[in-house]
């Protein structure tokens, strides 16, 4: 059940996942009007929807064409729905106008208050920020109703559990929560009513999932993400001002973007496109000459954008992890066929040598430990053997020495990718596949047909109680063996696309 609910949320980029969900919650919000809940009422949602999304998704068709780039136009509708969301539903034109020059900020910040085509704050956020420090209006953050909660927390979690960022909401809400309960308890409100007032009244659980999240204004490590969503939290709850800015969940979340730009990448990533690989039936690798270094630690991903025109559902953007070791000057990325494939997909075999594309940053924890004396066993299974390549290769250049075994799943003989790299690497690999190869390379041992089992696993490897385990793959499987290590597992899930 868990492998077939993650293929139907893999479907969909996130951009199209959280339109949906955003536009559910509008047709709540409608529901809850009409019936007499929500204290706005149908007209005033309506004028305040048309303006956030009108403003957002035209203004962002305008300013894309003058900076001769193709304008993202679920990104533009996001950005108005969020806008809906925070600002005053109203059909006064003051406030109209406020909602309508916070989408137009918000979209000029995507390329305005920006380093090399790489935004450095929440859009939604900053609009909103500059809106209430030249005093032209206030966020309401209306969408904290409790009302709206059930709805919201539903929405919240189907974000966290495609993003995987359930600990960096977690630390957040546990933060900003506690902040305010203790506040509330200080100035003598009753302890049940202190507890329930931060999910009540305060878009506690929407801001989690909805706007701290955002990937580009992310740092690239998970302890870096931990420590910035406690400052937010922080932020979020207490109340401060520095200068004309007092302290409001955009502020926080703004502040915490600037924390996220100090220790992340902060150049755009230009590569040129050298070569193309076919490793097996479906897996083809790419290489890429970038134009400038590029600093990574071995196991990290990085978000690839490939224009191209009418884009399908799942957009024009996709994370990679990246194959070869941080010191090759080269850099290559690896991905499945599938038919039928998505517009990404073909727009990406259409690359001919010589074509520059723009990855947007580098993320990722998946990385080895940093004890070397700790045996590792990785397990990958299908294209989730890409991370491993660059581990295995990193450590060789290294010359360090680690007690390291590679479980390999595929779905087929044919589809072992790298087995010359791997071979030459002289890692152990336990092979599991429906038939073995037709020549089984030494140090190899075929496991058998049928899926991996913690099980399976330590029959064939007795000492595996003792290894701390990587697993890459897709969510089902990692999620099925990830019980078998607890916390000596560090995961990386492919979704799919």
């Amino acid at each position: 059940m868990k492998s077939r609910f993650d293929t139907a949320i893999g479907r969909v980029t996130m951009y199209r996942l959280v339109s949906i969900l955003l536009g559910i919650l509008v047709a709540v919000s409608y529901v809850l009007s009409v019936v007499g809940v929500l204290f706005f009422n149908p007209l005033e949602l309506t004028a305040g929807l048309v303006v956030a999304t009108g403003v957002s998704v035209l203004s962002n068709r305008l300013v894309a064409g003058l900076f001769r780039v193709s304008p993202h136009t679920e990104s533009a509708l996001i950005t108005g729905l969020l806008l809906f969301f925070i600002m005053r539903p109203s059909i006064e034109p003051l406030e109209l106008a406020a909602t309508a020059v916070a989408a137009l900020v918000a979209t000029l910040s995507k390329y305005l208050v920006a380093v090399r085509r790489r935004h450095i704050f929440n859009p939604t956020a900053f609009g909103v920020v500059v809106v209430g420090a030249t005093g032209l209006g206030v966020s309401w953050w209306w969408v904290g109703s409790s009302a709206l909660l059930p709805a919201v927390a539903i929405a919240a979690f189907l974000v966290l559990y495609r993003t995987r960022r359930f600990a960096l909401a977690a630390v957040f809400i546990v933060v900003s929560v506690v902040t305010i309960v203790l506040q509330l308890l200080a100035a003598g409100m009753p302890a049940a009513a202190a507890l329930a007032t931060p999910f009540t009244s305060y878009p506690v659980v929407f801001f989690a999932a909805f706007m701290l999240t955002e990937p580009l204004t992310l740092p690239p490590r998970r302890w870096q993400q931990l420590t910035e969503a406690g400052i937010v939290g922080l932020l979020f709850a207490l109340p401060y001002s520095l200068g004309p800015l007092y302290a409001t969940p955009e502020l926080a979340l703004v502040v915490g973007n600037l924390l996220a730009f100090a220790v992340g990448q902060r150049r755009g990533i230009r590569l040129v496109l050298e070569s193309r690989l076919r490793l097996s039936p479906t897996i083809v690798e790419l290489w890429f000459r970038p134009v400038a270094p590029l600093r990574y630690a071995a196991g990290q991903y990085l978000e690839l954008s490939v224009p191209h025109p009418h884009p399908d559902s799942r957009g024009s953007r996709r994370m990679f992890s990246i194959v070869t070791a941080p010191e090759d000057p080269m850099v290559a990325i690896a991905y499945r066929e599938h038919e039928p494939g998505s517009s990404f997909k073909a727009a990406l075999a259409r690359l001919e040598p010589g074509a520059v594309v723009r990855a947007t940053g580098i993320w990722g924890d998946f990385t080895l430990p940093a004890d070397a004396t700790k045996p590792l066993v990785l397990v990958a299974a299908g294209i989730g053997i890409t991370p491993f390549l660059s581990q295995l290769n990193d450590l060789r250049r290294a010359e360090e020495q680690r007690d390291v075994v590679l479980v390999y799943a595929v779905s087929s003989a044919r589809e072992i990718a790298h087995r010359t790299e791997l071979v030459e690497i002289g890692v152990t690999v336990f092979l599991a596949a429906p038939e073995p190869p037709d020549v089984l390379p030494e140090g190899w041992t075929y496991l058998g047909a049928g899926r991996l089992t913690g099980e399976r696993l330590r029959a064939a490897i007795p000492d595996l109680p003792e290894r701390t385990a990587l697993i890459s793959g897709p969510p089902g499987l990692v999620d099925a063996l990830r019980p078998a290590f607890g916390r000596r597992a560090k995961t990386d899930y492919f979704s799919g696309y």
